[in-house]
């Protein structure tokens, strides 16, 4: 007679072997594919940022739409899906909205404006990018996320002039009035282009782009600026050069790896009053059972085991892996909001779901008891 201890191996693997599937299934020419989403729907409503007096500005909904996949990211996609995703995230009640010039070169801000521009300024969010200008190009620089990207090349400016430049630049792809929130962006040890070269960028930005976006704050042009980066060390040298409202960390906030964000970056933004928003908070796309780990190459050793295991935990409790990763990485009191992707309407309408199931508390003490997430992580309060 099998063991329990055998029976949850078995379980383990068993989980392991179907996000494999999934994985293989997905990015062989599925990449609009579905994780279901599993659980008891509360019905509650979108979860929201109650505003604070004196607080630095946040955006209105804890979960937004993050504009990688629109651009193009990892797979291409359609005009007609880009738009139904953006329809079918105004219809779950988001109204926080990223985008950047760098994502499809251009082509997320074109898509995610020809949405909004239909909708009333005054009821959404909107954040973009600063620091890399864009050019048109027969011969468009080969970038391996972009998959059919817009015909542009670029190049890194992050002076106040550079600043300005590209603001006004978005906003004519973007076909709208203004801006709430703009990123530095990827400014940054792990871009390519930079590499340990990136402290002369930040040095550019701390005498260009930081006066220039506090003064456009002041001034009431925007509403908060910050950083967008994928790494800690800009975010944390950048509260001490200048005064941001909000960071874009990227790949550093997830159920498979929250530590050094959890107990360095995160204390050290909230000391200040500053709020995060939660880039890739599925590992682009890993906690959905893709095979891929963030926007690298590989994928980090012991990964798939410890997804499987978190996978076949979740399982026991009767909800899905993706539901949880969003869950908990909405779950701290910094994060001000998650932007998970989407490429198409189901993927959107699924996200938004996760965000409406009830997590039994079970299953984060497990996850605990078992060290998958650290002990002092905070979690979604059963509902």
């Amino acid at each position: 007679m099998p063991t329990r201890r055998n029976m949850l191996a078995l379980s383990t693997m068993g989980a392991a072997a179907l996000l494999a599937r999934q994985a293989h299934a997905q990015d062989g020419g599925h990449a609009g594919d579905v994780m279901p989403t599993l659980g008891r729907v509360t019905g509650t409503t979108m979860p929201a940022n109650a505003p604070q007096p004196g607080q630095r500005f946040r955006p209105p909904t804890r979960i937004g739409l993050g504009g990688v996949p629109i651009g193009n990211g990892f797979a291409p996609g359609t005009d007609a899906d880009a738009e139904a995703a953006l329809e079918a995230a105004w219809a779950a009640g988001v109204r926080y909205f990223d985008t950047s010039p760098w994502y499809g070169l251009g082509l997320s801000e074109r898509r995610f404006g020809h949405f909004l521009h239909t909708r009333p300024r005054d009821e959404f969010v909107l954040s973009t990018k600063v620091g890399r200008l864009l050019t048109a190009s027969t011969h468009p620089p080969a970038v391996k996320l972009w998959k059919e990207p817009s015909p542009f090349a670029y190049r890194y400016d992050y002076t106040a002039d550079g600043v300005r430049r590209s603001i006004e630049d978005s906003l004519q792809r973007l076909g709208i009035s203004r801006l709430d929130i703009v990123y530095i962006h990827d400014i940054s040890p792990d871009n390519g282009d930079m590499g340990a070269r990136w402290t002369e960028y930040f040095d550019v930005a701390a005498k260009g782009a930081m006066p220039a976006l506090t003064r456009m704050r002041e001034e009431g042009i925007i509403r908060a600026w910050g950083f967008g980066v994928n790494t800690p060390q800009p975010a944390l040298k950048a509260i001490e050069a200048g005064d941001p409202d909000i960071f874009l960390l990227a790949t550093q906030y997830s159920l498979l790896r929250h530590d050094e964000a959890l107990d360095h970056t995160l204390p050290a933004l909230a000391g200040r009053g500053i709020s995060a928003v939660v880039g890739a908070p599925l590992n682009a796309g890993y906690l959905a059972g893709r095979d891929r780990y963030d926007y690298r190459g590989t994928i980090p050793e012991g990964m798939p085991r410890k997804r499987a295991r978190i996978s076949a935990i979740a399982a026991r409790h009767g909800i899905d892996l993706r539901t949880a990763a969003l869950q908990f990485a909405a779950a701290h009191p910094t994060v001000a909001a998650i932007v998970p992707g989407a490429r198409n309407a189901a993927q959107m309408q699924a996200n938004a779901r996760s965000m409406e199931v009830a997590i039994p508390p079970g299953f984060w003490a497990e996850l605990k008891q078992k060290k998958l997430i650290a002990e002092n992580a905070p979690t979604p309060a059963m509902t």
